[in-house]
């Protein structure tokens, strides 16, 4: 019998109401809050760090990071975000190594039913996102469910993510589109 996590994981709907989802959302909760509001970075990222699936070695993340489980993030090696993190985080979320990414960032792999009676029902699924190696994300970007964005990708601040792109370029706008090719040669 497939569990509700697994199910939620899978791109599957799911119950969110799930003693075993919403017993991980309130451990996150307290250790999220107690590492917020912990001045000292490296016990604050050690117990980030702790509720995630993967990590690298250099990791520093700031205040004011939110999310829903955890066992859904992987982060590469040599991770900055700034203040203001938010990752709801129902399908994986992956970050190649080498990423910077701005104050009052979110991505949300949520997914609910554009059908007004599934919404109501509390039918949930997610898509996951996958961010590749040297990354920068201004302020504010927003990142949608099922994205992914290559190598070397610059993303401008304010930009909404809404479908994915190759690598070494950089992302303006709303819905976000190409302003240029990077050269890294």
């Amino acid at each position: 019998m497939t569990s509700e996590r697994e199910k939620m994981t899978n791109g599957e709907p799911y119950n969110q109401f799930d003693k075993e989802l919403i017993s991980r959302r309130i451990l996150c909760r307290k250790q999220l809050q107690e590492a917020n509001d912990t001045p000292d970075n490296e016990k604050r990222n050690g117990l980030i760090q702790d509720l995630l699936a993967k990590s690298g070695p250099k990791f520093f993340v700031e205040t004011g990071i939110e999310f829903d489980y955890g066992f859904n993030i992987y982060i590469g090696d040599n991770f900055y975000a700034n203040y203001g993190l938010t990752l709801l985080d129902t399908a994986p979320i992956t970050f190649g190594k080498n990423c910077y990414i701005g104050p009052n960032c979110g991505l949300y792999t949520n997914v609910h039913p554009l059908n007004a009676k599934e919404r109501v029902a509390d039918v949930e699924m997610a898509a996951p996102i996958t961010i590749g190696d040297n990354a920068w994300f201004g302020g504010h970007v927003t990142i949608v469910p099922g994205v992914t964005l290559g190598n070397n990708v610059v993303v401008g601040a304010g930009s909404v993510v809404t479908k994915s792109f190759g690598d070494d370029v950089v992302l303006v706008g709303n819905p976000a589109k190409v302003l240029k090719k990077i050269d890294n040669n």
